[in-house]
């Protein structure tokens, strides 16, 4: 990818994001997101990666009311200063869903218990049992403390963000 197709696909991204949001005003589209946008290198195409949350019934409508508007939505389009606005392709992209599910199979692991097997359509965790100090604790009538939170961030990038010193 070169780097004016990089430009091409982010801009897309938020322009398509901010009609969908704004100006699409069809009541079956739920909750959808913009995830990223991939076009071809003469940029007559361009994949639309859309995660959906909802239930697998309520996600099919949303992609088939977003598929309908994708024509107006490239039509919106045309404000942009781009030689070609590109066709529009909608791709379900259920990344959201199976990085949940590694992170319910790692909690399941952690805690000793054999992983639950997979929940089809399922795209948030379901609200599981309290934590076993937490459970401790709000029985002897203190407040439930949550679980710390697990960052992973690659040596690279430690020490790079806003308030970094420079050396």
């Amino acid at each position: 990818m070169t780097e004016r197709t990089a430009r091409v696909d982010q801009l897309l991204q938020e322009e398509i994001s901010r009609i969908v949001a704004r100006e699409v005003q069809d009541p079956r589209i739920g909750f959808a997101t913009v995830t990223r946008v991939e076009t071809s290198p003469d940029l007559r195409h361009a994949k639309v990666w859309v995660s959906i949350i909802g239930q697998p019934d309520e996600r099919r409508t949303t992609f088939r009311a977003l598929a309908r508007a994708m024509p107006f939505v490239r039509h919106e389009l045309g404000t942009l200063r781009l030689r070609r606005i590109p066709e529009l392709h909608l791709e379900l992209d259920d990344s959201l869903e199976r990085g949940t599910r590694v992170l319910q199979i790692l909690d399941d692991l952690e805690a000793g218990r054999e992983p639950a097997p997979a929940t089809p359509g399922e795209t948030l965790p379901s609200p599981g049992p309290a934590r076993a100090e937490n459970a401790d604790l709000e029985q002897a009538g203190g407040a439930a403390v949550p679980a710390p939170r697990r960052t992973h961030r690659p040596a690279a990038h430690r020490g790079s963000g806003r308030g970094a010193r420079r050396s």
